[in-house]
């Protein structure tokens, strides 16, 4: 298994090759090239939605990337914060950091194609490298500088992608519970040891090859608690019918499900290309201020195998172990979460 697996993950890296989900497929080759409506149905969750005032953000949409791609712009001060969640999330992941952190600095929290408040196109596909393209035309469009990465999940991947291509318009790096490959010598070892004994991991590897990933991913309007537990959340007393309805809400059919399955797909097919720095950019990188918030309790992205790829990574980094805390550390430990990057705002 793991030298299947070691084969996955190098294919993630080196593959140039784009592997296209048979229902995207079918759906690109249904959907009219010169009709963005067609192409872009209308996002899954209605920009006006707050699911009863716990997401209180004006949304703004942005087609830069040949999409509607959601994102909200809260706050102001020298300091800029992009906000990156990952799987099966959306920014509402850190609705309760957000006010926070908007007292002191800008805060811009982006939903990735597939997610949340964005659309889910049918023509495209959803594997690291599109994630990092949208969010880098995103960026430019706006020319954001000074970027302060708040990267959960794989928000890491697709963050540091950013970084690579574009090192001098970050600032610093917060890694929450979010993987920082930066060309690691050790990266596809710790990744391999990670899958094999991940449980999301060897899901995704035997869904994979019993056919059965897509249609699972696809009910995600149905078993998103049951895919969050999965993965390592461990606060039941906050789940409601307004954070359930939240979690659900972008994910109503198959179709809108098309970004979770890639995401998963991509990792089981080695579709996914993470970004490759040459020596100078990663030296430079390496400079900044960097901090890793890690829940002890991941089971999905494991401490002992992701935090000294980020200690390789920011070798004057500051590392923080969250004690009971699971993957989904914003929700976990919303409070600590929330002081711990201010201070690191405040001191960095």
């Amino acid at each position: 298994m793991i030298t299947s697996t070691r084969r996955q993950v190098l294919g993630s890296i080196a593959s140039a090759t784009t592997i296209t989900l048979a229902s995207l497929a079918k759906a690109q080759a249904a959907a009219p090239t010169n009709n963005l409506t067609a192409r872009n149905p209308a996002p899954a969750v209605a920009a006006g939605e707050t699911f009863s005032g716990t997401w209180p953000f004006k949304a703004r949409y942005s087609e830069v990337a040949d999409f509607p791609m959601h994102y909200i712009d809260e706050g102001a001060g020298s300091d800029t914060l992009l906000l990156l969640h990952g799987e099966p999330t959306w920014s509402y992941l850190f609705r309760n950091q957000i006010p926070l952190w908007a007292q002191k600095a800008r805060v811009i929290a982006v939903d990735h194609m597939g997610f949340g408040k964005s659309a889910t196109p049918n023509h495209r596909t959803y594997w690291l490298q599109d994630h990092i393209d949208n969010l880098e035309r995103f960026v430019l469009a706006k020319d954001l500088r000074d970027l302060t990465l708040v990267m959960h999940d794989f928000g890491g991947p697709v963050g540091m992608g950013l970084a690579i291509r574009h090192p001098w318009r970050i600032k610093r790096i917060v890694s929450v519970n979010g993987p920082t490959p930066l060309g690691q010598p050790d990266l596809i070892d710790r990744l391999t040891a990670n899958t094999a004994t991940s449980p999301w991991f060897q899901w995704i590897s035997k869904a994979n090859a019993d056919g059965t990933l897509e249609t699972v991913l696809g009910q995600l309007d149905y078993n998103i608690l049951s895919t969050l537990k999965l993965n390592g959340f461990e606060r039941n007393e906050i789940i409601t019918d307004s954070w359930l309805t939240a979690y659900r809400a972008p994910f109503p059919t198959p179709r809108h499900a098309a970004g979770a399955i890639g995401w998963a797909k991509g990792f089981a097919t080695g579709a996914h290309k993470f970004e490759i720095p040459d020596t100078a950019v990663a030296a430079e990188l390496s400079k900044k201020p960097a901090l890793a918030l890690w829940g002890d309790a991941d089971r999905t992205l494991q401490a002992d195998q992701f935090l000294p790829l980020f200690r390789q990574a920011f070798p004057g980094g500051e590392v923080r172990h969250l004690s009971g805390v699971g993957h989904y550390s914003p929700e976990d430990a919303p409070v600590v979460v929330g002081r711990l990057v201010s201070r690191f705002l405040r001191t960095s």
